[in-house]
């Protein structure tokens, strides 16, 4: 096992170079200048989008735009933004949190293009179902000779689209939070952890079996009161600690451009966490949002995009940011002997004794549930384009089964693994995003203009 660990972080760290770097943030940059800054020119018209102003029940697609941004929020605002954030934070320092919001930033633009493209390259699968995502970008939009570039994305997704993290992460703030204190487990945790993911596996397969029309109305349901919930517990916990919050920043800037807290002092090292991890809480580029978002009831490709940019702002921009200064201020990231969850949870500790930690457990469940039951949708779309429509459903015995290898293995693992099949799926996303993107805002030039026509017919029919 030690062997696979030590192959895993090497996979992960060679993956995570510079060339990944300069193709998502500096792709993400050249999307958000190529297109005038129009995610943030266009924010209002994108709330009334998602508010179902346009909706058509009569449009292509299995889920409406809500249900589109609530699902793909479901596997984003998860994990990655509880222990993934802490994860950042004791591996790279507090300056992480400043290039996470600078992904962020770009990654609005980056999930504009690509969630577009998802929708306006809709292919089929080999049941004649409409589909969406990065692989019927590659092969609508750039034409069969760049298949392979597509199978490549979907081998990638298979093992990208995991539910390794959650498991994991959920079995230990379960483990450390509720069983051990209580007397529930001996030193020797593996049983227990493994009881943990079965229980997982039960809860989870009566949900992802019943396919993409039940995981959106769960996740539609659970997305808005499991941010708000989170967001209620963190906002307590800057209240308490409000003196610490204005040296929390001085800490984030200053540590961003000087890399004094970690990682040996080096900036390239801190900004390439900063990237992965933002990567890995919303998306941007991986192009597993993307397949989400295809399945959206519309026939406006520009429309679905403006819902997706919605996305990296609600996800690293607020959620993100609050679990960060959270662990800032509590002064927990600096504990040697935790890691992942566990630091938030000291964090909630800290300002909510005896409970904190017990709040943060109702959260995470959540959390964890509903990324569980997204991430299954995306594997299955992959597994699909790869051997045909009608075995996809094969891969959710497989993705359950690891649920449970999850649960036992160790953080260091499952994290190297998810990070480095994030990266090889970047590639085919941000490269056909790239060369499609002219296509993107020839399509833009055309939606906006026809709105403000349409604008003013409803002005002048008031």
């Amino acid at each position: 096992m030690e062997k696979i660990e030590k192959f895993l972080v090497a996979f992960s760290n060679a993956a995570w170079g510079l060339p990944l770097l300069i193709l998502l943030m500096g792709g993400g940059a050249f999307f958000m200048l190529y297109s005038r800054f129009l995610p943030f020119r266009y924010l209002g018209h994108s709330v009334n989008v998602l508010r179902g102003k346009y909706d058509d029940p009569d449009d292509p697609g299995d889920i409406n735009h809500f249900e589109a941004l609530s699902s793909a929020l479901a596997a984003t605002v998860g994990m990655g933004n509880i222990s993934g954030v802490a994860v950042a934070i004791t591996t790279g320092g507090p300056g992480v949190l400043f290039w996470m919001w600078v992904s962020a930033f770009v990654g609005m633009a980056t999930k504009f293009f690509t969630c577009s493209l998802s929708v306006m390259y809709r292919g089929k699968d080999s049941l004649g179902h409409v589909e969406g995502g990065p692989m019927y970008v590659v092969e609508e939009g750039l034409g069969k000779k760049w298949k392979p570039l597509a199978v490549f994305f979907c081998v990638a997704g298979l093992f990208g689209a995991l539910p390794i993290f959650q498991a994991n992460q959920l079995t230990q703030v379960i483990r450390e939070v509720v069983l051990v204190p209580n007397g529930l487990t001996s030193t020797d945790t593996f049983y227990s952890d493994l009881i943990t993911g079965i229980v997982l596996v039960l809860i989870t397969s009566l949900v992802i079996f019943g396919g993409i029309k039940r995981i959106g109305q769960v996740a539609g349901k659970m997305v808005p009161s499991m941010v708000l919930l989170y967001m209620v517990a963190v906002f307590y916990i800057m209240f308490a600690n409000y003196t610490s919050i204005p040296g929390a920043f001085a800490q984030i800037f200053e540590d961003a451009f000087t890399a004094d807290a970690m990682l040996g002092g080096a900036i390239g090292a801190i900004i390439i966490a900063g990237a992965r991890r933002a990567a890995f809480s919303n998306e941007a580029g991986i192009g597993t949002a993307s397949m989400m978002h295809g399945a959206a009831k519309t026939d406006e490709p520009i429309r679905e995009g403006l819902v997706a940019m919605l996305g990296p702002l609600i996800d690293t921009l607020v959620v993100c940011t609050l679990t960060g200064i959270a662990i800032i201020v509590t002064g927990t990231w600096d504990n040697s002997q935790s890691n992942g969850v566990t630091v938030t949870a000291a964090a909630f500790d800290d300002a909510m004794p005896g409970f904190g930690s017990y709040i943060l457990v109702l959260c995470v469940l959540i959390f964890a549930f509903t990324s569980l039951f997204s991430y299954s949708y995306y594997g299955t779309k992959c597994f699909g384009f790869l051997f045909g429509a009608k075995y996809k459903y094969y891969y959710n015995y497989f993705y359950v089964f690891t649920i449970v290898l999850g649960a036992t293995a160790s953080i260091t693992a499952v994290i190297s693994l998810i990070d480095g099949m994030y990266a090889m799926m970047a590639i085919p996303t941000m490269v056909s995003a790239l060369l499609l993107s002219p296509k993107v805002m020839k399509a833009a030039r055309d939606y906006f203009r026809r709105m403000r026509e349409f604008d003013k017919r409803e002005e002048l029919n008031a």
